[in-house]
């Protein structure tokens, strides 16, 4: 099969290389791929950012069908549609995994990191974590469900933002469009979006965002928020940028939550006065549970929620890093791995 795999030397480029699978293991089932969403943390495994993996699979926006099932496996038959995410596997006793919070799991595996992931034609799921997909959503669409779609509904949840309030998205890229239609459609929120890419705006006002906010134009958008609204009741950064983390805390009202998704780099700077005298919460938000996938692909079958998507081919995996690192992308990119 042909796969994607981190280069020797992790210089944020990936090798198309032929590979063979081992034989399924008890609980494992074998996913005939086809759709695998390009997601920047993608490209964080490839330059090793988060340590290096080299000849590792990448991919954690894995959408396929299962080929071939483990003896013991029974949630799972031949022909099911199942996700392949960046939460691949828990270790199921620990006291995140059985409180809930098992994505933070000190003995986690991710999809594409820490074993191989889904950016080739077939990939081995643990069975009881793949997710499966709902009749009526879009292979394609859902694989940008299964990480991007899935981490902003999550960090949605976690901001506590109740119908008719405002949430400021930062960053109208592969996450920020998705986290305006979850607001709006799902949790009835008054959505602000902010970016410094007047064709991002543009698309956020078509996806429904109430007001749009380019800080290059307005000058500081923290500010700009507190002038037109009297401040966000909560704030979601997918944004890769420490200027946004930073104006996103100014942007919000007393006893917000300033929630954290992208992952920049550099530190955020916090006023401890303002953050203190305000009761201003800074929480991270790490993509979702099984349980939160099921809910997110579920809202997606229902329309609620239409990943903008653009398929691409397999070999075409490096443009797509410096298009991403460019900021060129508006939506999704998606490798289609029947495509040739």
């Amino acid at each position: 099969m042909k796969a994607a795999v981190v280069t020797k030397e992790s210089n944020g480029k990936v090798e198309i290389k032929d590979l063979d699978l081992r034989p399924l293991e008890a609980g494992e089932a074998l996913v005939d791929v086809e759709y695998c969403g390009v997601c920047h943390t993608d490209l964080h495994v490839a330059h090793g950012d988060f340590g290096e993996v080299p000849g590792r699979v990448i991919g954690h926006e894995g959408i396929g069908n299962i080929k071939e099932v483990a003896p013991d496996v029974k949630n799972l038959k031949v022909g099911d549609r199942v996700s392949i995410a960046w939460f691949f596997e828990g270790c199921g006793t620990c006291e995140y995994c059985t409180t809930g919070r098992e994505t933070f799991c000190r003995d986690v595996k991710n999809a594409g990191f820490s074993v191989d992931g889904a950016m080739a034609e077939q990939c081995i799921v643990k069975a009881n974590y793949a997710v499966k997909v709902p009749e009526g959503l879009d292979p394609a669409q859902a694989s940008s469900i299964s990480c991007a779609g899935v981490t902003c509904y999550k960090a949605i949840k976690v901001s506590d933002v109740k119908p008719g309030q405002w949430i400021a998205i930062y960053g109208i890229g592969g996450l920020g469009n998705l986290a305006i239609q979850y607001a709006k459609n799902v949790f009835n929120a008054k959505v602000i979006a902010v970016d410094i890419n007047d064709d991002k705006l543009a698309f956020a006002k078509e996806l429904g965002a109430d007001l749009v906010c380019n800080p290059l134009t307005v000058g500081d958008a923290g500010q700009w928020i507190q002038e037109q609204v009297g401040g966000a009741h909560a704030a979601v950064v997918t944004a890769v940028s420490k200027v946004a983390f930073n104006q996103a805390v100014n942007s919000v009202r007393a006893a917000a939550k300033v929630v954290a998704v992208g992952l920049p780099p550099e530190t955020m700077d916090l006023e401890i006065v303002k953050t203190v005298l305000d009761g201003i919460q800074i929480v991270g938000s790490l993509v979702g549970t099984r349980k939160d996938l099921e809910e997110a692909f579920q809202f997606g079958a229902e329309g609620k929620v239409v990943p903008v998507v653009e398929t691409r081919c397999l070999h075409e995996v490096n443009d797509i890093f410096e298009e991403m690192e460019q900021g060129k992308i508006k939506g999704r990119m998606v490798v289609d791995l029947k495509k040739k």
